[in-house]
């Protein structure tokens, strides 16, 4: 199902931010069942925390780091919406008005992380970029659009 990028409203950053929050409250009730897969048969197997030896631990946060980008894309490419990107009325999409594939989701993720690091900057991009994408918008070929009020 293609979107009509005519009648197309971009999102304002507020808005955006918004549904980041949303979605940052879920994805901590996710990251902490996840940790508790894996920290806690390792603490019984080894006696002694994960959080102590460099390896483990590294480990441990590209795990969390996995998780989090499954959850990023599995929501982008099953409906383009995040439960806090419903809550908000955004949605993202491709750059044509179609949905977002896996291999778009994936980099739209990368970018994303990229693009938060130093302050945000990249999403603050969004502000000033005629078509208000962020960096992980435009290096992603997607974009964030807003939802009309449904009736």
């Amino acid at each position: 199902m293609s979107f009509d990028l005519s009648n197309a409203q971009k999102p304002s950053v507020l808005r955006r931010l918004g549904a980041l929050f949303y979605d940052a409250l879920l994805l901590l009730a996710v990251l902490m069942v996840a940790n508790a897969i894996i920290v806690i048969p390792y603490e019984v197997i080894n006696g002694h925390p994960v959080y102590e030896s460099f390896i483990p631990l590294t480990l441990m946060r590209l795990y969390l780091i996995g998780v989090v980008g499954a959850f990023y894309v599995y929501f982008w490419t099953h409906g383009g919406q995040t439960l806090g990107m419903k809550a908000w009325r955004i949605q993202v999409i491709a750059q044509d008005g179609e949905p977002v594939g896996f291999n778009a989701a994936v980099k739209r993720f990368v970018w994303s992380i990229l693009s938060l690091i130093p302050a945000g900057l990249g999403l603050w991009w969004s502000l000033f970029n005629r078509q208000g994408l962020a960096w992980h918008d435009s290096r992603s070929n997607t974009r964030v659009v807003l939802l009309p009020k449904s009736a």
